[in-house]
């Protein structure tokens, strides 16, 4: 799509769990870092893409870093407390993020612009401080089609924000249940007193 530069943040090693949702892995890769052979999948469409690979967990001085050279940011995480680290960086930094969770049969996508000073962001919809037990899908299982769903609907919101086509989801909580092919959308509005994006002054 024209996308010349792509970093890749995962400190994980492919597992044989990952190879049935996860399509840029291999058997012949299992074991290896994911970021590498999420770089040799790519290059084996486009070898031109230049691809930054990190085999390290996303902690606030890595993104720090990265985030004022980034154009947009996908959150492809599984738990909690990165998808919180993410968003606050996003919004620090105010760049967009496009963040997506997909477990069992059921799947949310959202859109953080921070550009927009009317947006929410994700800690708007879902409190940093909130306490649950974490659902991981190597565990807890997902439904594989649904994990390219999501991920290539990012892809597209990406691309969105990126060439200013179109109108990107921002300041919606998209749902998806693919047991019934039922998509709900649920508007959100910024929280004046959100710990992360909120007005403190």
């Amino acid at each position: 799509a024209g996308v010349g530069r792509i970093t890749v943040i995962d400190d994980d090693t492919v597992d044989l769990t990952n190879l049935q949702r996860q399509i840029a892995h291999t058997t012949e890769r299992v074991g290896s870092p994911k970021v590498e052979s999420i770089r040799a999948a790519v290059h084996a469409i486009n070898p031109d893409v230049r691809i930054t690979a990190l085999q390290q967990r996303a902690d606030d001085e890595l993104l720090d870093r990265l985030l004022p050279t980034a154009t947009v940011v996908l959150d492809c995480c599984d738990n909690y407390r990165t998808r919180h680290l993410v968003n606050a960086a996003c919004v620090r930094h105010r760049i967009p993020l496009v963040a997506a969770a997909a477990l069992r049969f059921d799947a949310q996508l959202m859109v953080v612009d921070p550009r927009d000073e009317q947006a929410p962001c994700y800690a708007c919809v879902f409190p940093p401080e909130a306490h649950f037990e974490e659902e991981q899908c190597s565990t807890m299982g997902v439904f594989a089609p649904l994990v390219g769903t999501m991920g290539s609907l990012q892809a597209a919101q990406a691309l969105q924000l990126i060439s200013g086509c179109g109108q990107p989801a921002t300041g919606r909580l998209m749902m998806f249940d693919i047991r019934r092919m039922d998509w709900s959308s649920m508007h959100v509005t910024k929280m004046t007193l959100c710990p992360v994006c909120g007005n403190h002054s």
